[in-house]
């Protein structure tokens, strides 16, 4: 079993220039791009590579997103983005974001993410058709 600390990934990242909108702060439609990037990463770290289950020919759509800002990031600030798997099912992945602004010190955002697994264009159970895939999930929860 993993200890809590392994099961949370963080990603860095610093707040570019062409991210900013015209009041200078981050623009809402990056956290997204932000929450990928974030999520590929920490799938890396967990042993299965989302190219990796591509290659499987299964891949994993977004189905619902949440997001909540709470403070502002502007420019050249950093950006620590801690991700953990909310709840999985076999069926389901759902993951945990919280943005914390080292910069200034505060949590700025905070967010969620629903997958599925689908393969050939039907939802499949990860449970039943790739149990080395499952058990890494699962090692996670």
């Amino acid at each position: 079993m993993k200890e809590e600390s392994e099961k949370i990934y963080t990603y860095y990242r610093k707040a570019q220039y062409h991210e900013t909108d015209q009041m200078g702060i981050i623009h809402h439609s990056n956290y997204v791009k932000w929450l990928e990037e974030a999520r590929i990463g920490y799938m890396d770290q967990m042993g299965f590579a989302y190219k990796k289950v591509e290659e499987m020919e299964v891949i994993s759509p977004v189905v619902e997103i949440s997001v909540t800002y709470k403070k502002q990031v502007f420019f050249d600030d950093d950006i620590q983005i801690r991700v953990s798997i909310r709840k999985y099912n076999g069926i389901s992945l759902e993951f945990n974001y919280e943005f914390f602004n080292t910069t200034r010190n505060e949590i700025c955002t905070v967010a969620y993410s629903r997958h599925c697994f689908l393969k050939d264009g039907k939802l499949i159970s990860v449970k039943k058709e790739l149990p080395d895939l499952d058990r890494i999930i699962t090692a996670y929860v």
